[in-house]
């Protein structure tokens, strides 16, 4: 009977790690993309800016962003433009005292000579998606730059954008996100990683080889007509940029991405934060999956187009498939006891190789490629690989919301304007997160401590990195989660708007 027991239970974790280490052999193949159509390939040459510029409309969608509107509303404003062909739009759905900073800022301006707008809604429907729409019923711009409040865009952000819309064809130009605090702490260093692999390599590979890629919600800029005729900002999913830009892809517009180009932003110092900005993107990347691929794999693309897409928008799987084997591994060590499978062993190898290996050597290219310091870079990865496990938990709670018709809120990422080293984004307000949030990851910890030591006195050698690396990423998770949540008092509260 045990042993009848055993071999389904390995037969179900084998599965398991086969189905994880296709997402890890897909990564090897966009490192071949990236090389075969960017590294080995000629440049693509820059086209000129055109003799007539064209009107531009630079959209601000904010919600109470006191610490950090006035410092994007500037770099906006020294935008290298003319004035009489720049328009500005504060999409201003904010409940706080954002409003006023807002409209004092606005006015100022205004009386400068900018022509800018701040755009209030009677209420929030669609969240981000609903403000991008209301805005573009107004906007005077055949192409619209949009810019997140955590955004600083360079001020030569249209001069190197507008210039890639003289072929008609172009329907959206996405820059590559920077990092304005990526020293911050441990916590920004791993999402720097993070994102600097998504940009540099994902986007660049995507984008090269003639498979879809995205629009990011912000540091990019779109031709109106494009959002038009692709149906406009819809709000049924929570990330109506990704939902858009295949829409707008299906629909024959092409995207350009630059790699050079590059516009910083402030990083989640807060884990919370960070969770709830991770939750939202999976959320809505299964969403996207669910609304947009059925008609994918019917419409007449190639097949080419049609399976990177299906890993692009079902990426976030991995999640759920890291939290099953959470659960997996361990019991794993008791349970192979009785099934003998000599396959085992080299399945297990090959995942070793498929995902964790590849992650090292994915992101180390990564920033070798970005950083002149990429040696000393290279000592967060283990701390980075730790984390996606560690966050796999809230991740995969997000895949099955996802999953589920029930419409979620847009929960969004509060800033705090930390670019130095200091600890006062702890008394400042917008912070989430309870003590008790980590607690599963904390069991989760504790129990991968225990599986540690009985891998080391049964000698299983293959399965102790996976252990170890498992519950180090529970445990740090667990550790930031606590003691940020801990962390929220006397908060800083702004007064709220008169009902």
């Amino acid at each position: 009977m045990m042993q009848a027991i055993s071999h389904i239970f390995m037969g179900m974790y084998l599965v398991l790690i086969v189905l994880l280490s296709l997402y890890g052999v897909h990564r090897y193949w966009i490192l071949y993309l990236y090389y075969r159509y960017y590294k080995w390939a000629k440049p693509i040459p820059v086209p000129d800016l055109p003799a007539q510029l064209p009107m531009v409309t630079v959209q601000l969608p904010v919600f109470n962003e006191r610490y950090v509107v006035e410092r994007l509303v500037d770099a906006v404003c020294k935008l290298d433009y003319p004035r009489d062909r720049l328009e500005i739009q504060v999409l201003d759905d904010s409940t706080d005292d954002t409003v006023d900073i807002v409209h004092a800022k606005v006015t100022q301006l205004e009386q400068e000579g900018f022509c800018i707008k701040q755009l209030r809604r009677v209420d929030r429907r669609g969240f981000k998606a609903g403000a991008l729409e209301a805005g573009l019923a107004c906007a005077k711009g055949e192409y619209l730059a949009i810019f997140d409040a955590d955004f600083v865009p360079p001020s030569d952000f249209l001069q190197k954008t507008i210039p890639w819309f003289n072929d008609s064809g172009v329907g959206m130009v996405q820059t590559r996100w920077g990092h304005l605090n990526e020293k911050y702490s441990l916590l920004t260093w791993v999402q720097s990683i993070f994102l600097d692999g998504h940009f540099l390599i994902e986007h660049t590979a995507r984008n090269r080889s003639g498979a879809f890629f995205n629009f990011n919600g912000t540091a990019g800029i779109w031709r109106r007509t494009a959002i038009m005729n692709s149906g406009g900002w819809q709000h049924d999913t929570l990330t109506e940029d990704l939902d858009l830009s295949y829409r707008a892809q299906m629909n024959g517009w092409r995207f350009v991405f630059l790699p050079d180009v590059v516009c910083p932003a402030e990083l989640p110092v807060d884990i919370n934060a960070f969770k709830t900005q991770q939750n939202r993107w999976t959320m809505g990347a299964v969403q996207t999956a669910k609304k947009m691929l059925p008609t994918i794999w019917r419409s007449p693309l190639s097949l080419k187009v049609k399976v990177e897409a299906t890993f692009h928008l079902t990426a976030c799987v991995g999640y759920v498939l890291a939290a099953a084997l959470s659960v997996l591994l361990p019991l794993s060590l008791y349970f192979r006891a009785y099934s003998h499978w000599p396959l085992t062993g080299l399945l297990e190898g090959f995942a070793l190789a498929a995902t964790t290996i590849s992650l090292g050597i994915f992101y180390g290219i990564c920033q070798r490629d970005l950083y002149a310091d990429w040696k000393t870079r290279l000592r967060n990865l283990p701390l980075m690989i730790s984390m996606g496990v560690g966050i796999c938990l809230s991740n995969a709670r997000a895949v099955i919301q996802g999953l589920s018709p029930r419409q979620f809120e847009f929960r969004r990422t509060p800033k705090y304007s930390v670019v130095k080293n200091d600890r006062s984004w702890k008394k400042k307000t917008y912070r989430t997160g309870r003590p008790t949030a980590a607690l599963f990851e904390f069991l989760f910890a504790v129990y991968f401590l225990a599986a540690a030591f009985a891998a080391y006195q049964l000698k299983q050698w293959i399965s102790l990195p996976f252990i170890a690396l498992f519950g180090f990423g529970f445990a740090y998770v667990a550790f930031l989660t606590a003691a940020h949540s801990m962390s929220r008092t006397n908060l800083e509260f702004p007064k709220a708007l008169p009902s």
